[in-house]
C-alpha cells in the first residue's frame, strides 16, 4: 500500500546483514550527482518515513503492528508462537533486517557533497539520526547486543561486515548521541506528517524508559546504568510537557477517546506524528474490517484487561462482591468511560448509524469487540478505513514521564497531577492519589506484576494500569511486558465474558435477547446470535458456566531464560562466524 508520507523512496530491501550494507541504494541519487540541493535533502529523507509504525497493513509482525498487539490484552481465534513459547528460530528475516539503517547511513556519509551550508544540512541530518536511533532501540530492544554501524559498508569492509555483536551498552549510549542531535537540530514547529524536536523528545522519553525498565528488572543480563535511562526518560518528558506545545485533547467525556482515534485528520493537540491516509486519495487501511468480520481472528479484549478498568468514582471494579461473576450488561455499568469507548457495550451505536448494537460473537471471540480506531459501517470493507493512526501521542509522554519518575523513587503528587491527572480529566475520571495508592496497592494487579515492588508499589501498578488501558491498540503491549520481566502473563488463560451456561442474555439491557448458548437442539429463534456450548463458545465449567476459554487445548509457555529476546537467524550465523546466538536458542 502505498503511503502518503513519501513520494520517493530510496533503498531497497535485503534479508541479512552481510548483504545489506554492502549495498548502494537504488536511486538516482548518488555522492557524485546528489545531496546538491535542499529538495534533493528532503526527497531522500522522506523515505526514511516508509518504514514508521504503526504497520497499518498489517504485513510486517515482528515487532509494532495494529494487528498484532496480542501479548496479553487482544484475543484472537489463534495463537502467535511467542504466545504458545514455540517461536520457531528464522532461517532468515525475524526482523534481523538492516536494510532501513543502511537508507539512514548511506545520506548522513553523503549529505555534505553538496558543500550546502550546515542552517540547511543538519536539520536533515536530525532526521537521518532521530531514524537511527528509533531503528536502534528496536533492534536493541528485541535482540540485545547488535553490531553498531555508524556508516554504509562496502564490499571491503570484511572486517566489519563480519564483526561481532557490539555490547548492548555502547550501542545505546550511541542511540543517546543521536537523538540528542536530532532534538537540538529540529524544527519546533508542530507537524503532524515530519518529524520534530517534540516527536524526538518523545521517542527519547520511551525508549529510554524501556532501557531503564529493562536494566532494572532483568538482573540476568549484568546491565548497569538504568536509573541513568530512566531519569534521560524523566527529562525528555519534563521538557516536552515543561515546552505546553502540546495538550490532551478534551470534549464530551463518553466520546473523546473513541473521537481521537476515529479522526480522518490527526489531531494536533495530542498527536505529535501519525500515519495519514485519505478517501480522496484512495489510501487506506484495514482496522474495521480487522474488527468487524470474522476473517481476521474475530480480535477482543481479554478479560484481565477489562477487569483492570476502574469504577467511574475511582475505585476497582475487582474489589466490587461477586466481580468475577458479573455477567455483560452490569459489568460495563459506570466503569471508567475509556472502557466503552474502546469495546462495544450497552446502547453502542456505529458513527455513522442510528441503530444501538450488541456485541457481534461473529466479530469477537472474546465478547469485548473492539471498537477502538473504528469509523462508520461505511468503511467496513476490506482494506477501506481512512482515519489517521497516532504513531506518538501526548498521552503516551505523560505515562512515561509518570513511570521513570515512579520507578526511580522521585515522583511526587504534583508529578501525577501534570501527567496521569490530565488522562484521567479527560474522561470525567478522579485523579489518582499517590498517597491513597501506595497506602493499599491493588491486590488484582499485585498477583499479575510480579517483579514490580519497594515504596511506591502501589502508585507504580495504578500507572501501569493506566498505561495499559489508554495506550491499548497502540503497539506498546509486548515491550511492556519484556521491559518488565513479566513474560508469565503470556502463558495464562485468556478469558473472555462470563456466562453462567446456557441459555438467552439480553447483552445491552434493552429487554430482548441478542444471544443464546444452546447445546442439544438448537434454538428455531431469528435475528438472534446462535453460539453451540463447546463448539462456538467454550466456557470454563461447560454448562455449569464460567468465563468463555479461548484455545483452552493449546498449551502456552514462557521461558523465561530465553524469551525476552529473539533468536537471530540460521543464515546470519552461518554467514558471520563471529555472531552468537542469543542464550537458550541454540
Amino acid at each position: 500500500m502505498k503511503k502518503i508520507f513519501s513520494i520517493l523512496v530510496i533503498g531497497v530491501l535485503f534479508a541479512g546483514c552481510s548483504k545489506v550494507l554492502d549495498r548502494q541504494p537504488l536511486s538516482q541519487i548518488t555522492p557524485n550527482n546528489g545531496f546538491n540541493t535542499e529538495n534533493e535533502l528532503l526527497l531522500y529523507v522522506r523515505s526514511f518515513y516508509d518504514n514508521m509504525v504503526p504497520d497499518a497493513d498489517g504485513a510486517n509482525k515482528e515487532f509494532y503492528s495494529l494487528y498484532g498487539e496480542t501479548a496479553s490484552n487482544i484475543v484472537l481465534t489463534g495463537l502467535s508462537p511467542e504466545q504458545t513459547g514455540n517461536r520457531p528460530i528464522p532461517v532468515s528475516g525475524g526482523g534481523w533486517d538492516w536494510s532501513n539503517l543502511r537508507n539512514v547511513n548511506y545520506f548522513i556519509a553523503n549529505y555534505t557533497r553538496g558543500k550546502l551550508d550546515t542552517s540547511i544540512t543538519y536539520k536533515y541530518l536530525a532526521v537521518a539520526k532521530f531514524f537511527r536511533a528509533w531503528f536502534y532501540s528496536s533492534m536493541v530492544a528485541h535482540f540485545g547486543d547488535v553490531p553498531w554501524y555508524s556508516g554504509p559498508l562496502e564490499v571491503s569492509d570484511t572486517a566489519q561486515l563480519y564483526k561481532a555483536r557490539d555490547p548492548r551498552t555502547l550501542v545505546m549510549d550511541s542511540v543517546v548521541n543521536d537523538i540528542d542531535f536530532a532534538i537540538a537540530h529540529l524544527g519546533t514547529g508542530k507537524n503532524v506528517s515530519e518529524v520534530t524536536k517534540w516527536t524526538a523528545l518523545a521517542l527519547k522519553s520511551r525508549f529510554c524508559l524501556f532501557e531503564g525498565t529493562f536494566r532494572k528488572y532483568h538482573p540476568e543480563f549484568n546491565l548497569s546504568g538504568a536509573d541513568r535511562f530512566l531519569q534521560l526518560s524523566a527529562n525528555a518528558a519534563q521538557d516536552l510537557i515543561s515546552s505546553g506545545v502540546y495538550t490532551i485533547y478534551k470534549s464530551a467525556a463518553d466520546v473523546v477517546y473513541r473521537d481521537l482515534f476515529t479522526a480522518l485528520t490527526p489531531i494536533a493537540d495530542e498527536v505529535l506524528l501519525a500515519r495519514q491516509y485519505s478517501a480522496t486519495l484512495q489510501v487506506f487501511h484495514n482496522v474495521n474490517y480487522y474488527t468487524t468480520a470474522p476473517s481476521f481472528g474475530k480480535p477482543g479484549l481479554e478479560k484481565s484487561l477489562v477487569n483492570s478498568y476502574l469504577m467511574k468514582d475511582g475505585s476497582r471494579f475487582t474489589d466490587k462482591p461477586g466481580y468475577a461473576t458479573m455477567q455483560f450488561y452490569d459489568e460495563m455499568q459506570n466503569r471508567d468511560p475509556r472502557l466503552m469507548q474502546t469495546v462495544r457495550g450497552p446502547g453502542y451505536k456505529r458513527l455513522d448509524g442510528n441503530v444501538a448494537l450488541a456485541p457481534a460473537y461473529s466479530g469477537t471471540v472474546t465478547g469485548y469487540q473492539l471498537i477502538k480506531f473504528v469509523t462508520g459501517a461505511a468503511n467496513d470493507a476490506l482494506g477501506h478505513s481512512p482515519n489517521a493512526l497516532p504513531v506518538f501521542r501526548y498521552a503516551e509522554v505523560l505515562l512515561n514521564f509518570a513511570e521513570a519518575k515512579a520507578e526511580l523513587g522521585s515522583l511526587t503528587q504534583a508529578d501525577l497531577d501534570q501527567s496521569v491527572k490530565l488522562l484521567r480529566d479527560r474522561v470525567g475520571m478522579p485523579a489518582l492519589n499517590m498517597a491513597a495508592a501506595n497506602s493499599n496497592p491493588d491486590p488484582y494487579l499485585v498477583a499479575q506484576y510480579t517483579h514490580a515492588s519497594g515504596s511506591n508499589l502501589g502508585v507504580l501498578l495504578e500507572i501501569r494500569r493506566e498505561r495499559r488501558i489508554e495506550l491499548v491498540m497502540e503497539g506498546f503491549a509486548w515491550n511492556d511486558l519484556m521491559r518488565w520481566s513479566e513474560g508469565h502473563l503470556l502463558a495464562v488463560q485468556f478469558k473472555g465474558a462470563y456466562f453462567p451456561g446456557t441459555g438467552s442474555y439480553d447483552l445491552d439491557g434493552d429487554g430482548a435477547a441478542d444471544l443464546i448458548i444452546w447445546s442439544g437442539t438448537k434454538p428455531a429463534t431469528p435475528n438472534v446470535q446462535l453460539l453451540e456450548l463447546g463448539t462456538d463458545v467454550v466456557l470454563e465449567n461447560g454448562a455449569a458456566g464460567g468465563n468463555i476459554l479461548i484455545n483452552k487445548n493449546i498449551p502456552k509457555n514462557f521461558r523465561e531464560d530465553r524469551d525476552y529476546l529473539f533468536p537471530l537467524p540460521t543464515q546470519e550465523l552461518l554467514l558471520n562466524q563471529k555472531l552468537q546466538q542469543n542464550p537458550h536458542w541454540q
